[in-house]
């Protein structure tokens, strides 16, 4: 099966490094994306919209010989509301929408709020911005690593409000694995009404995988994340 791995902010492709080959070993075609505007970090990406990004994946969707069947759809962080978006775009090639520590955004709403941004970008905050929940597990090791490796995101992508249209999304499954969260507390806020969580509402068939870590489990729990990866591919 084609699995789509769509990075969250900050992240490109490689990201995934950590968990691709446990993909690649159970004979999965696992695709890490580097989103538009994340190939460097003198990249230009001041224009880079949401849509270029939405775009990114759908193009990777479109790629895939329909032959080989739908595609299992991996979005980490703000890479929720890319996978969300790409399945509107595309709801009968994608078998399974993945969403790791993220939310699938609905329409009209931004990927991500309150950020800071300069000249159209988005950098990597000092760790102190972060819940103490985001961190676990993100040793002093993994720390510098991420910090190393991170690319500004373009501000739009993360600001623009999202366009959906197509309700046959919401019959697309869902899974939601909940790292610095736990499952019971996510149903509580859907529950609840909140606005971040409002589209799991009308989704047919979401199932609730806890992976107790903090914000990025490709990093600090990559096996583990695979696995579950692996057994709903």
């Amino acid at each position: 099966m084609d699995i789509i791995l769509i990075p969250g902010l900050w992240l490109d492709g490689s990201s995934w490094d950590r968990v691709v080959p446990a993909l690649e070993r159970a004979g999965h075609r696992p695709h890490p994306l580097t989103l538009p505007g994340m190939e460097a970090t003198d990249a230009d990406r001041a224009k880079i919209t949401l849509r270029d990004h939405v775009d990114a994946v759908v193009a990777a969707i479109d790629t895939v010989d329909p032959a080989d069947g739908p595609v299992v759809l991996v979005g980490h962080s703000a890479g929720a509301a890319l996978a969300h978006a790409a399945v509107d775009a595309r709801p009968d090639r994608v078998a399974r929408a993945i969403y790791v520590g993220g939310f699938p955004t609905g329409d009209g709403d931004p990927p991500v709020d309150g950020l800071a941004s300069d000249q159209g970008e988005i950098s990597l905050p000092d760790w102190s911005n972060f819940e103490e929940e985001e961190l676990v597990d993100l040793d002093d090791r993994l720390r510098a690593e991420f910090r190393q490796r991170a690319i500004p995101s373009p501000a739009r992508a993360a600001s623009d409000p999202q366009r959906l249209s197509d309700e046959r999304r919401y019959h697309v499954p869902v899974t939601v694995i909940c790292t610095e969260f736990t499952g019971d507390m996510l149903q509580q806020w859907v529950a609840q009404g909140e606005s971040p969580v409002r589209e799991f509402t009308k989704i047919r068939d979401v199932e609730y995988v806890d992976l107790p870590t903090g914000h990025w489990p490709q990093f600090t729990r990559s096996a583990d994340l695979a696995r579950i990866i692996l057994q709903r591919a």
